[in-house]
């Protein structure tokens, strides 16, 4: 038995066979030393390998959203980029998606061959107490083993090449310039299109503060969406509404389907209405939280969350277009796989996810859009292709079938 620091015990089914040794993944505040050095050393080679390389960052990040292809690239009825959001794939491509980078991680030399991406506890007591781990915030990495330090690969990110907002209605606000270094909250990110100048302006604005003064509203901000958000109900009993309660109500949703993605989601809690049943909650809402709670809302101008003073916050994590570029995206995916999978233990579907047919978040048209190669209008199933991302073992599309088989899982988790 395994216990989860955010109060949950897991057991495997007495019929289900050990799992496979496996890497770990582990939450990056319990990494030693060394295991950390590795990490980082891993993660600053392929952050310099030039864009065009395959296992280079800029290529692995640009799966996500930009730089935008196929009928994505100018039709606002397709998704530009490879990432599934609001449908049943939102868990399974993400965990192929980090799969794919570790295997590029790991593809650096012999030393490296179990080097995994360590996870962010975003509803820990570390993180209220003391917001996001510090590693994550320091502009530069001092190694223990005493090599020279380097710019931090775990705090920003430089575009090794351009990328161009194509998006219809976007208006070119989400292309950036080679050469452009990631932000967070409380800045923006905002390099083109009607709100540049602005954008310009507001970010001078911020050059008062220390390092110290930035962080600590970063980790202000983080803090209210994950654990100071509550209402009060019809009885006038409090009821915490942030992210941590999110992710733990998510736990209980009682299948695949509804689990998966907000659009199934919002489907299930109309049905359950009618009938005077419980709502469910999706992984998809708490993990959408946490980005807007790091990067700022997309939306120029949005006030995020009452905080004034910095409303035009558009940091990377804030829009799809572009999160995958910031080295933290890979530490908040690590910790949704996580939650991810104790769904699965908890629900007995550590080997199947079932799929409710023709059910909504289940069509290729749905939320966002088709993807890259996907044609509009196709029915979602446990076989459906989660391009780009190919199997290791026999060459074509992993799908989610694929990627709840223990021997393609890459990682366990020490939890």
């Amino acid at each position: 038995m395994s216990n989860i620091s955010f109060g949950l015990s897991l057991q495997a089914p007495p019929h289900l066979p050990p799992p496979p040794s496996l890497p770990l993944r582990k939450d990056i505040i319990n990494l030693e030393p060394h295991e950390l050095d590795l990490f980082v050393r891993a993660l600053n080679h392929i952050q310099n390998l030039p864009a065009e390389n395959e296992n280079s960052f800029f290529k692995i990040s640009g799966f996500h959203g930009q730089p935008f292809r196929g009928a994505g690239y100018t039709n606002p009825q397709w998704w530009g980029g490879y990432c599934n959001h609001g449908n049943v794939l939102f868990p399974t491509w993400h965990r192929a998606y980090l799969l794919r980078l570790e295997k590029a991680l790991q593809s650096i030399g012999p030393e490296y061959a179990n080097v995994t991406i360590p996870y962010w506890n975003e509803i820990s007591d570390d993180t209220a107490n003391n917001g996001i781990p510090s590693v994550l915030l320091q502009r530069t990495y001092t190694f223990a083993d005493g090599s020279p330090p380097i710019p931090n690969p775990l705090y920003s990110y430089i575009l090794s090449a351009s990328v161009h907002d194509t998006a219809i209605g976007d208006g070119d606000n989400y292309s950036k310039p080679k050469g452009y270094e990631t932000v967070r909250f409380p800045f923006s990110g905002l390099k083109s299109g009607d709100f540049a100048a602005q954008a310009e302006d507001y970010n001078q604005s911020l050059a008062r503060m220390t390092d110290a003064e930035i962080n600590a509203a970063l980790n202000d901000n983080v803090h209210r969406w994950i654990f100071d958000q509550s209402l009060v109900n019809s009885d006038y009993n409090t009821i915490l509404t942030g992210e941590k309660q999110n992710y733990l109500q998510c736990l209980d949703a009682p299948n695949y389907t509804c689990f998966s993605n907000t659009t199934s989601m919002q489907k299930w809690n109309y049905e359950c209405d009618d009938k005077g049943l419980p709502e469910v909650m999706s992984l998809e809402r708490p993990h959408n939280g946490v980005h807007l709670a790091v990067g700022g809302f997309h939306i120029p101008g949005q006030i995020n969350r009452d905080v004034a003073d910095y409303s035009l916050a558009n940091g990377d994590m804030g829009e799809n277009n572009t999160a995958a570029f910031d080295p933290i995206f890979y530490l908040h995916h690590c910790f949704i796989d996580l939650v991810f999978w104790v769904w699965q233990c908890r629900q007995r579907q550590q080997h199947q996810l079932d799929i409710i047919p023709e059910y909504p978040g289940t069509n290729s048209v749905d939320s966002q859009g088709p993807t890259p190669g996907v044609p509009g209008n196709v029915w979602l199933t446990v076989d459906s292709p989660l391009a780009p991302f190919k199997n290791p073992n026999t060459g074509a599309f992993m799908t989610s079938k694929v990627t709840i088989e223990p021997n393609l899982h890459i990682s366990s988790y020490a939890i």
